[in-house]
C-alpha cells in the first residue's frame, strides 16, 4: 500500500484564502498493486497528473497551503465519489444508472489508464476497493475539507484551485473542434462551482502570464469541483488543466526542456493567484 494518504504543506504564515491541490500526481505505487497490474511500470504512470506537484511546489511560499495526494490515480482516484464504483471491476458491485466516468473505467478505483488500457487481468475483490478509499480517499478528502473551513473561519470565504493536467492529444482534439487550442483549462462547472469574478480574475492572470485559456472545454471539473463548490456560501473551487507538452515529454514522463522555464512562469501566476485570495478577504471584511 501507499506509504501516505496525503502530504500538506504548509506556509509559514497563512495570508490567503485560497487552497492547492494536486489529488493526481501521487507516485508512491506499491510492489503488490505492480505486481497484480498487467501494465508495466511505465504504462501504469500514463494516467498521473505527473509533476503537476512540483509545478504547484512554490504556493506555501506565498501563503497557501498545498495538499498533495500520496497513492497513485491508477490505485485509487481522489476525484471521485466514493460510490462511484465499478460493477465490472470490482465483485459484488451492482450498476445504478448510468455513469459516464464508470462506463469507461474511470471509477474511484480506475479499470483503465490512458488510451483505455486495462489495469487488471481480472476483478478485485470489494474488500480491496473498501480499503482503498477507507485508507486513502477518507484521509483526504478530510484533509481537503478541513483547508476548506480553516479558509472560511479565517478569511470569511475559500478558493481552491484543484491542478490537474492534460494529454496534449486531449487540447488537439479541441483545435480539431474548431476552437482555438487553450494551454490552460478552467473548469468550473459553467458556473455552478465557483463566482464569476473569482474565474474571471483567474483567467486574467494566466492570460496576462500569456497563455492561452479556455473554461470548462473539455473538461468542467469532475467531483471535486461538484461536491466542494459552494458560491453561494462563498467556497469557490476552479479546477485547472494544463496541457502536459508545455512541460514534459509525455511518452517518456519527464520533464522536458521547457520544464524550468514553465515552471518559473507559473510562479508569477501562482502568486497572483494567492493574491486573489487575500485582495477578496479583505473586501469581504470592509
Amino acid at each position: 500500500m501507499p506509504k501516505v494518504a496525503f502530504e500538506i504543506i504548509h506556509p509559514e504564515r497563512r495570508n490567503t484564502s485560497v487552497v492547492f491541490a494536486s489529488p493526481h500526481s501521487g507516485r508512491d505505487y506499491p510492489a503488490s498493486f505492480l505486481r497484480r497490474t498487467v501494465l508495466n511500470q511505465h504504462s501504469i504512470r500514463s494516467s498521473e497528473d505527473a509533476f503537476v506537484d512540483k509545478l504547484f511546489d512554490c504556493a506555501p511560499r506565498f501563503g497557501a497551503p498545498l495538499l498533495l495526494a500520496g497513492a497513485p490515480r491508477a490505485f485509487i482516484d481522489l476525484n471521485r465519489s466514493a460510490d462511484e464504483l465499478d460493477p465490472a471491476l470490482i465483485e459484488g458491485v451492482r450498476g445504478v444508472g448510468h455513469n459516464p466516468r464508470i462506463a469507461s473505467g474511470l471509477g474511484i478505483i480506475p479499470r483503465v489508464v490512458a488510451n483505455g488500457r486495462a489495469i487488471y487481468s481480472g476483478k478485485i475483490p470489494r474488500e480491496e476497493a473498501d480499503r482503498r478509499i477507507n485508507t486513502y480517499w477518507v484521509p483526504y478528502h478530510t484533509a481537503l475539507q478541513k483547508l476548506l473551513s480553516d479558509s472560511y473561519a479565517r478569511f470569511g470565504e475559500a478558493i481552491l484551485i484543484d491542478c490537474h493536467s492534460m494529454p496534449h492529444e486531449a487540447v488537439d482534439n479541441v483545435e480539431r473542434s474548431g476552437v482555438p487550442r487553450p494551454d490552460i483549462v478552467l473548469g468550473d462547472r459553467f458556473g455552478a462551482a465557483a463566482g464569476s469574478e473569482i474565474v474571471e480574475q483567474i483567467e486574467t492572470v494566466f492570460l496576462e502570464a500569456g497563455l492561452r485559456v479556455s473554461r470548462n472545454t473539455p473538461f468542467a471539473g469532475a467531483y471535486t469541483t461538484q461536491h466542494y463548490g459552494r458560491p453561494s456560501r462563498r467556497q469557490h473551487v476552479i479546477q485547472i488543466e494544463i496541457d502536459r507538452s508545455l512541460y514534459m515529454n509525455e511518452q517518456m514522463i519527464r520533464p522536458n526542456n521547457n520544464f524550468n522555464a514553465f515552471r518559473s512562469l507559473l510562479r508569477e501566476v501562482v502568486a497572483r493567484i494567492t493574491d486573489i485570495g487575500a485582495r477578496e478577504t479583505k473586501l469581504a471584511a470592509e
